[in-house]
């Protein structure tokens, strides 16, 4: 019995994926208007930020997504994100959430350390 309702929960929460995500873009898209104030220039932290190695590359995008490569893979994750302070919420595009701070223009995020690109 436990099985089936792991089944039916699993093939729910499938089937509310794109009403999710969709919602959640509609919800950046409001976020990047009030980051920008309805200026061109965009938020602070937008741009690309990089672990020490460079292995990890996350782009941060002035519409509210995110890019994150590792290695040679590009595009390894892709999603939205918000920032309110300097607090980073990210939602991958199946789902996956993480979070991370700026301190001191430094990105901590899911035990990673990254730097803003030179």
């Amino acid at each position: 019995m436990k099985l089936k309702n792991r089944l039916l929960v699993t093939i729910i929460s499938i089937m509310m994926l794109p009403a999710c995500s969709e919602v959640s873009i509609q919800s950046n898209r409001k976020e990047e208007d009030r980051m920008n104030n309805g200026n061109k220039d965009p938020h602070p932290y937008v741009g690309m930020w990089v672990t020490k190695d460079g292995f990890i590359r996350h782009e941060l995008l002035p519409n509210g997504r995110y890019d994150e490569a590792r290695g040679k893979r590009k595009s390894a994750y892709q999603g939205s994100y918000i920032i309110k302070q300097n607090h980073i919420e990210y939602v991958d595009d199946t789902g996956f959430t993480a979070d991370g701070d700026f301190r001191e223009g430094v990105l901590y995020h899911a035990g990673m350390v990254l730097y803003r690109e030179k």
